[in-house]
């Protein structure tokens, strides 16, 4: 069933890890980085991980070949292109600004790129999310605050993501209710690898609108019911889940029960360059795997779209572009 068609939003998506094997061989030789690897293949061959650390550490070294501004254009221009494809109206793009800071690339660079690439986006409009990265602690995330906040109204909310385990989210309290005084709303990883306490934390203390991925709340029943009685939204990554080992395979996942419990569940890609699929594969690969009708996927793709921190008129609009999803 192809779901391309059905008008969606992208909630969980980092531009990190929209980096294609071809694009980071391309960026390399325009910035005279010297990459690791025999060719394309060789470096798509890395692509197996034992867990989300594995992931990572592939992760952030190709992260050395963003330099310069026109390479986060570049970077953002090919990921809306493709979303605008499968479908997405609208995105809500992480950013790790902690992981460029670090190697020195400027701000204003990232920033820069990736806003040149939304304003000259085709059929899709999209907000930016800076994240901290937990494993670097609540003082680094503190400080990088501090120099995103001249820049606020460049961004719609701040988020939380990187190693789950053993970075629970109260330790980063103080760091979101400073954001949420500046006017910033909030996300947050949570209930990945780390267990259904983190996503209670999250809500209580980081007092996020989603959790994104969220998938072992179901170890806990009355946190369940929480988010199903308080319409928390989920931004669940399935393909992420089964290359992460999160779960064994995609026809174990738990997203079928967590329709049936009333979760607003939502759909998305996570860093597709490194998990196999975009959204249109997502929403494509779900619905062969668990027998999801079209209506079951137009519900997906109303409730990103509800999910968003779009203004209520567009989000309207947009919903009725949907058979039967306006006023529900």
């Amino acid at each position: 069933m192809d779901a391309r068609g059905i008008p969606k939003a992208e909630l969980h998506v980092h531009i990190e890890g929209t980096l294609e094997p071809e694009m980071a061989f391309a960026l390399a030789r325009r910035n005279g980085v010297t990459l690791p690897y025999a060719g394309v293949e060789d470096l798509r061959g890395r692509y197996a991980y034992r867990d989300l650390q594995s992931f990572l550490d592939l992760y952030y070294a190709l992260m050395d070949v963003l330099r310069e501004a026109e390479d986060f254009y570049d970077l953002a221009a090919a990921y809306l292109a493709r979303a605008a494809a499968d479908g997405v109206r609208h995105a809500e793009i992480f950013f790790d600004p902690q992981a460029h800071l670090r190697r020195g690339v400027p701000l204003e660079a990232v920033l820069e790129g990736l806003e040149g690439a939304i304003r000259d986006a085709e059929g899709v409009s999209a907000y930016l999310i800076p994240c901290f990265l937990r494993d670097l602690g609540p003082e680094a995330a503190m400080e990088t605050l501090t120099r995103l906040l001249p820049h606020a109204g460049r961004f719609v909310a701040v988020g939380l993501d990187s190693a789950e385990v053993g970075y629970p989210p109260r330790l980063f309290t103080d760091v979101f209710a400073r954001a949420r005084a500046e006017g910033l709303r909030a996300v947050a990883h949570a209930g990945e690898e780390g267990p259904p306490e983190y996503i209670r934390e999250a809500l209580d203390l980081l007092r996020v609108s989603r959790i994104d991925h969220g998938v072992r709340c179901l170890e806990d029943p009355e946190l369940v019911a929480r988010l199903a009685g308080e319409g928390i939204p989920l931004t669940v990554c399935p393909l992420s889940n089964v290359r992460l080992a999160v779960v064994p395979s995609l026809a174990e996942h738990p997203l079928p029960r967590m329709l049936e419990a009333g979760l607003m569940v939502t759909l998305h890609s996570d860093d597709p360059a490194y998990f196999g699929g975009y959204v249109g594969d997502v929403y494509r690969r779900s619905a062969e795997t668990f027998g999801w009708d079209e209506a079951t996927l137009r519900r997906l793709g109303a409730d990103s779209l509800r999910a968003s921190f779009l203004p209520a008129g567009e989000r309207d609009r947009l919903l009725g572009e949907i058979p039967g999803a306006a006023g529900h």
